[in-house]
């Protein structure tokens, strides 16, 4: 609950719809009850809701703020004209406060967006065969998201998840990772090795703790059928975040090139997954990938 009120307060728009929101109750409660002074705090709140939705237009806070401070003076017309500008101060200096903590916050969730964009891209700097695939797997997975109707927070979650479920191979071996014939069993099992890595790499980051991104990356390689790793869940057991980037991964490895083998057709790699349905993967979100599928090609190109 604590988290996803923290995604509310993060998002600018909802405080926007507030603001109008405030503001034609104010005017309604003005001309129902004319001289009413007991409803002042809708103005004060009226301005924070401002100042948090419109946080990045200067010209919006001032026009509206003094817009609030008019129809509080016209409405409630008690104080002398001099008590008019310190309304004025006291509601500026709430909405430029509000504004302030919101672009706070939007600051801080972009340096999470840069953080994640360069631990791709230090990635990719290690494998160039693989470049592109993080943000493949993400973008596919948010489509498979989006297709069965999962809220827009969770779809955020997915999308990040998706963009760093492969961090752990940061720590797997040069000549392992980039190897160009079939690895051995001690080296496979290195390979495994990664979802873990990449746990503990960013097990620091409370925000991808709380919100899911971790669970994606540890268990984005687990199976519907138990037989996956590392912790051999089964079903249900694996979030679902993780098995719908688990499909997106599988797909977009399948019809990628790689340094031991060539991209493979697309109808051979969705017949795999059709296959693996039930076993591999989650049916559901297979269900939901094939119809995409059928809709329009996943890869971006209109179905014939």
């Amino acid at each position: 609950m604590k988290d996803k009120l923290v995604d509310k307060i993060g998002n600018y728009i909802y405080f926007r719809y507030g603001f109008f929101i405030f503001l034609s109750l104010i005017l309604f409660l003005s001309i129902v009850f004319p001289q009413n002074d007991n409803f002042f705090m809708f103005y004060i709140v009226s301005v924070i809701f401002l100042g948090m939705g419109y946080y990045n237009k200067p010209v919006f806070l001032f026009t509206f703020t003094v817009l609030v401070v008019i129809l509080r003076f016209y409405f409630v017309p008690k104080a002398e004209e001099s008590v008019f500008f310190i309304y004025l101060f006291i509601y500026f200096l709430i909405t430029y406060i509000s504004a302030g903590t919101m672009l706070y916050i939007q600051k801080v969730k972009k340096n999470v967006l840069d953080l994640t964009v360069s631990l791709i891209n230090a990635l990719d700097s290690r494998d160039p065969y693989t470049s592109g695939h993080s943000d493949n797997v993400s973008k596919y997975a948010v489509k498979i998201s989006e297709k069965m109707n999962l809220s827009k927070d969770l779809c955020n979650v997915i999308r990040t998840g998706g963009l760093l479920h492969d961090i752990g191979k940061i720590g797997i071996p040069e000549h392992i990772l980039t190897k160009s014939g079939k690895l051995t069993p001690e080296e496979y099992k290195v390979i495994k090795t990664h979802p873990v890595i990449g746990y503990n790499i960013l097990d620091h980051v409370d925000g991808f703790k709380k919100n899911g991104v971790l669970d994606i990356v540890l268990y984005h390689h687990e199976r519907y059928d138990g037989k996956g790793y590392p912790k051999g869940l089964k079903g249900s057991e694996i979030p679902l975040s993780a098995r719908i980037v688990g499909v997106a991964d599988a797909f977009d490895a399948m019809i990628s090139r790689r340094v031991y083998r060539n991209e493979l057709d697309l109808n051979f790699v969705l017949n795999e997954i059709r296959q693996n349905k039930g076993t591999q993967f989650d049916p559901a979100v297979v269900d939901a990938f094939l119809s995409i599928i059928k809709e329009t090609d996943i890869l971006g190109k209109t179905q014939k």
